[in-house]
């Protein structure tokens, strides 16, 4: 008689162990660590902000994080990756507006819709660069240097990275909204085009603000900002200096995954972005660099992604550059 409720008792108690097992025994997402993939080598911007997100995303989750590396043709090795492996929510894809520009440039058969832009989590303002020591570094001293020298036959030099990216879509839109005509040359990568400007071998050099932390020499001589940056007190707006339409002109950073992930992966996202932009470590990191923390989720950032695709077609078109 013993050994029968001996036996029910070990029944019943599989009985409830078994209804148990989904919610307490099986891991919700992740289960292994997930990998951030940038674009760029170790130490590029993005690079740099991926590793901030795997540091605190760790805090936060308690799960771990990777960086990995995957450069080359300015994004869409990376994408091409990403995009190969499955819908399962452990790679992430740390990016910024690049890739997009690059897609488009060279004429690339990746489909943006085939990811999903969870966050974009950085606004980055655009910038005219100049040297300090040159005769020409206040956007006064530029404009009237680029008219004197069309006037003779001649281009004021710009530097920058990447003919067709967004930098030298950047030059044209300044070009256009002051009425100036200037010669862009491309260089491989930002810190050589600064390069050439540190050598005064250029006039003005496109980029973000916080391109001339640690570097004296340098200023902003106009910043695309409807106001002043607190980092960059003297760097005065386009809307101060009387230029119209050029307050939001930026490079967004943020992170997207293949399409298709579960649902309990998408709950984890959003969750991390969610109260990754509360933290104060992450604020504060972002902050510092005269960048400004944001979060857009989703639809809004996929929206901003297709019309950032529509503009740069639009431009490399009336400049002939694509065909």
């Amino acid at each position: 008689m013993r050994s029968k409720y001996l036996i029910g008792g070990i029944v019943t108690f599989g009985i409830v162990l078994g209804a148990m097992l989904p919610s307490v025994l099986v891991a919700k997402f992740p289960k292994k660590p997930i990998t951030i993939m940038v674009y760029v080598k170790p130490g590029g911007g993005i690079d740099r902000d991926s590793r901030k997100l795997a540091i605190i995303g760790e805090r936060l989750t308690g799960h771990k994080f990777v960086v990995k590396n995957k450069p080359g043709a300015g994004g869409i090795v990376a994408m091409k990756y990403i995009l190969s492996q499955p819908a399962d929510g452990y790679t992430l894809f740390g990016t910024t507006k690049s890739p997009v520009y690059k897609t488009v440039s060279a004429k690339s058969d990746i489909n943006l819709g085939d990811f999903e832009w969870l966050a974009m989590s950085m606004s980055d303002p655009e910038a005219i660069i100049t040297h300090r020591e040159q005769a020409v570094n206040t956007w006064e001293q530029v404009v009237a240097d680029a008219k004197a020298l069309e006037k003779q036959g001649k281009r004021q030099i710009w530097v920058g990275p990447a003919a067709g990216g967004l930098d030298h879509v950047m030059a044209m839109k300044t070009w256009k909204a002051a009425g100036i005509k200037a010669k862009y040359i491309p260089f491989k990568g930002g810190k050589k085009a600064m390069i050439e400007l540190l050598g005064k071998r250029g006039v003005v050099y496109v980029g973000n603000a916080q391109d001339i932390l640690g570097q004296p020499k340098l200023k902003v001589a106009a910043l695309s900002r409807s106001t002043r940056l607190s980092q960059f007190p003297d760097a005065p707006t386009f809307k101060e200096l009387g230029v119209k339409g050029m307050d939001n002109e930026i490079m967004w950073r943020g992170f997207a995954i293949k399409k298709g992930i579960p649902a309990d992966a998408r709950e984890f996202y959003d969750d991390l972005f969610t109260k990754l932009m509360k933290d104060s470590e992450w604020i504060e990191y972002v902050s510092k660099k005269g960048v400004d923390p944001v979060y857009y989720k989703h639809d809004k950032f996929y929206k901003i992604v297709m019309n950032d695709k529509a503009d740069v077609t639009r431009w490399l078109k009336n400049a002939g550059i694509l065909k």
